[in-house]
């Protein structure tokens, strides 16, 4: 008897627009260190638990931002060390063979089984990404990602901000955030720690692909590393959320 098998996405929140709920759709590519039994990395486990393999504290903000919002959201169910969801199918690092100064010798593959990887994972993913939206139909793609307070090749590089917020051409729900979080006293980076300009696969394919509106959220790793930091900033940003939606709509 085989074991059943795991699909490359978690659904969380609600899929019905009740009382209170708001338009949107979450989505957290990175939200998973799982690296599924067929795949061998190569690398030592620990490595797993880094910022090289998951957004630390994605999973459970994205959980309870969708249960304040009371919206769906989609969370990536394999490592981004196995593929990539926030990349292009086409691009060279969807498969990373290195990562912040680790080689990831297992993802030296060859075609066919760079191929076979994306088939099983990259392709299902957004394919129930497509699905979910064509569903529940949001006014807003609230894209989540995290980021480490120091790189491990660049450990004399700073980087203060608590939240980046990024965007590519559909700068809408971006330019209402910014000064809103502002407001807040919150240490905002445009377009920082990344450029969404470089950086925004998923967003691009189904935010701005479709014409709907979509916030790229960076969060600062250890500001969301216990449940009182996860507290905190699910309900700054859902407050935040709920204002830059009352304003473009």
């Amino acid at each position: 008897m085989h074991a059943p098998e795991v699909l490359p996405w978690i659904d969380i929140g609600q899929n019905d627009r009740g009382e209170g709920a708001i338009a949107a759709l979450l989505i957290a590519d990175h939200a998973s260190n799982h690296v599924p039994p067929e795949v061998d990395l190569g690398i030592h486990g620990a490595l797993l638990d880094t910022n090289i393999a998951i957004d630390l504290g994605v999973a459970a903000l994205g959980e309870m931002m969708c249960e304040q919002l009371r919206c769906p959201g989609i969370l990536g169910g394999v490592s981004r060390l196995v593929v990539d969801f926030n990349r292009e199918e086409d691009a060279p690092h969807l498969i990373p063979v290195a990562s912040d100064g680790h080689a990831i010798p297992g993802n030296m593959v060859d075609h066919g089984a760079r191929e076979q990887r994306i088939n099983r994972y990259w392709r299902p993913y957004h394919n129930h990404v497509a699905t979910v939206i064509k569903r529940v139909q949001p006014k807003l793609l609230i894209s989540l990602h995290s980021f480490t307070p120091k790189l491990e090749t660049q450990r004399d590089v700073a980087r203060p901000w608590q939240i980046g917020i990024l965007y590519n051409q559909d700068e809408r729900a971006a330019r209402i955030s910014i000064p809103l979080l502002r407001g807040e006293g919150v240490i905002v980076g445009d377009q920082l720690p990344y450029s969404g300009k470089l950086l925004n696969a998923t967003m691009n394919q189904h935010g701005e692909g479709n014409g709907i509106a979509y916030l790229g959220i960076e969060m600062r790793q250890d500001l969301i590393s216990d449940t009182g930091g996860v507290a905190h900033w699910a309900g700054t940003l859902s407050n935040i959320i709920i204002k830059t939606m009352e304003t473009f709509e």
